[in-house]
């Protein structure tokens, strides 16, 4: 594989610390210069802003404009959908503000699945480390820039994995719910290229809900941070409860906040486009 490198003009929808550090993914590391390098699928790149435009450069499999393309969702037209929702309500509009370089990635869909299997009760920075021993033992090396990188193991390279292999990886609890919906998803009792042609949202939910490891807040992530990208879900973490009981339930006791309440509220306020407004709103409430 060649070095690519491709430009597009700098926009105000697009903020590289904005998109890699909200959240909604773990294989992107900031370098001393301020841009970002990360691997997904068979790709490295670096990832940088510079005065009038911004400039991914790496090795790619396929062709970059079209990768960067589809991965960082720049056909989507984010100024309207900030335009649209910041006539919601000031909170809402503030967030956007915080926040407005939110881009939601589309991420392979077996890799979301075992990164948010994996994010379950775990901070950000130990999810990065158990998903980097997990691609340097079981995935592919790339070469680059005199830096060895591991791309995201397949289901069939993850698959060789024991439950005592993942466990010494440092899975914790975890490692029984990976070693599962791996060999679920291997012997296709759950078969993701037809998950991937189903239409109905709620039936994508509860066929992801049946998979070890898998409850509602991480099958809403999957589906949101995913290539599925269904935009009108809405994950509920302590983070997201906090701020909508904040702004808009206030109940005393925020721990006793029902999820049903505020997945029914975020759904009348937000309508199909809930899961970007989530996004500002938990990156405005965690950061700011």
């Amino acid at each position: 594989m060649k070095e690519q490198i491709y430009q597009i003009p700098k926009m105000n929808t697009f903020c590289l610390q904005h998109i890699f550090e909200c959240g909604q993914c773990f294989r992107w590391n900031k370098e001393e210069d301020g841009s970002y390098t990360g691997v997904f699928q068979n790709n490295v790149l670096n990832v940088k802003e510079e005065k009038n435009a911004i400039t991914f450069q790496g090795i790619c499999k396929q062709d970059i404009e079209k990768v960067v393309t589809e991965y960082f969702d720049l056909q989507r037209d984010y100024e309207e959908i900030q335009k649209i929702l910041k006539q919601v309500d000031k909170p809402l509009k503030e967030s956007i503000s915080y926040g407005r370089g939110i881009r939601l990635l589309n991420q392979d869909l077996w890799e979301t699945i075992i990164s948010f299997i994996i994010s379950a009760n775990n901070n950000i920075p130990r999810i990065k480390g158990i998903i980097e021993r997990i691609s340097k033992q079981y995935g592919n090396k790339i070469q680059w820039k005199e830096h060895t990188y591991y791309t995201f193991p397949s289901t069939e390279q993850l698959a060789k994995a024991t439950v005592e292999d993942l466990r010494k990886l440092g899975l914790g609890f975890r490692d029984k719910y990976v070693y599962e919906t791996t060999q679920m998803i291997l012997k296709k009792q759950i078969d993701l290229e037809k998950l991937l042609l189903e239409k109905d949202t709620k039936k994508v939910r509860d066929i992801l809900l049946i998979l070890p490891g898998i409850g509602p807040k991480v099958a809403d992530c999957i589906m949101l941070f995913s290539i599925l990208k269904r935009l009108e879900v809405f994950p509920i973490d302590v983070w997201v409860r906090r701020v909508m009981n904040d702004l808009y339930l206030h109940n005393p006791q925020e721990e006793k906040v029902n999820k049903k309440e505020i997945e029914i509220l975020a759904k009348q306020k937000y309508g199909e486009l809930a899961g970007i407004a989530q996004q500002y709103l938990f990156y405005w409430k965690r950061e700011a």
